[in-house]
């Protein structure tokens, strides 16, 4: 079965055989929304735990939540679908997510 893409450059300048879905990477994404007092950061933590991802999701002063997710492109692009998705508690209205390398930094996930 071929996952697609989770970011639609991600496999800009790579063979299409040399993606590698177990490759550990990390997710930054800003959710913009209603997103905070409404249980989102512990429902990330939930969806992090069930994906084996590590990372964190903090409140940010301007009402957004900053989430960093690292583990396998394929539990990191599921964790950015869920993101996405209309199952989020409060109200989603954007996602800016940017992926690169995982730093290792972290050993769970945890909420601030």
């Amino acid at each position: 079965m071929e996952m697609p893409s989770i970011h639609p450059h991600a496999a800009e300048g790579r063979e299409r055989d040399a993606l590698d879905l177990n490759e550990v990477i990390a997710l930054t994404a800003v959710v913009h929304g209603t997103v905070q007092g409404v249980g989102f950061r512990y429902w990330c933590w939930r969806q992090a735990e069930e994906l084996g991802l590590t990372g964190t999701a903090t409140n940010n002063e301007d009402g957004t939540v900053t989430v960093v997710a690292e583990g396998p492109r394929w539990a990191v692009g599921d964790f950015l679908k869920a993101l996405i998705s209309r199952d989020t508690p409060g109200a989603v209205i954007t996602v800016d997510e940017h992926f690169g390398p995982a730093t290792g930094q972290y050993t769970d996930f945890s909420t601030h």
